[in-house]
């Protein structure tokens, strides 16, 4: 019986050690996925501003493009009858160039850069109009 004793207490102590790990493992999945939240992500940008000719009378359905210089998608978006656009969700780690057009005429090209660090970016687009 003495020999049966050493080695249900070496078995006992495999099973504390084992309850005791899984105790462990549980708590530490517990933990990161809110340690994972935690973490910064970084904010989306949002372009937005006004569509114009030189008189600055806003163009409604005028169509704004807005380029990734990354991967070059390119999505569009119509001016409203203010003239205004918008472009939410951009990758703040990439370059972007954005112009609007409306009926043959093109406004010029804008830059927005990965390094202007603002995440609500106000730009006006002026179109020339021909008479």
């Amino acid at each position: 019986m003495n020999r049966d004793r050493p080695a249900s207490l070496i078995f006992l102590r495999a099973r504390v050690l084992s309850v005791s790990t899984l105790v462990a493992l549980v708590a530490v999945a517990a933990i990161l996925p809110v340690a994972a939240q935690d973490k910064k992500q970084p904010l989306l940008k949002t372009v937005h501003g006004v569509v114009e000719d030189k008189a600055e009378k806003p163009i409604a359905g005028a169509i704004v493009f807005l380029k990734n210089l990354q991967n070059k998608t390119v999505r569009s978006s119509f001016a409203d009858d203010d003239g205004n656009f918008r472009f939410s969700g951009l990758d703040p780690n990439t370059d972007y160039e954005l112009h609007a057009e409306f009926k043959g005429d093109v406004s010029p090209t804008r830059r927005l850069s990965a390094l202007d660090d603002r995440k609500d970016i106000y730009v006006n687009l002026v179109i020339p109009r021909k008479k």
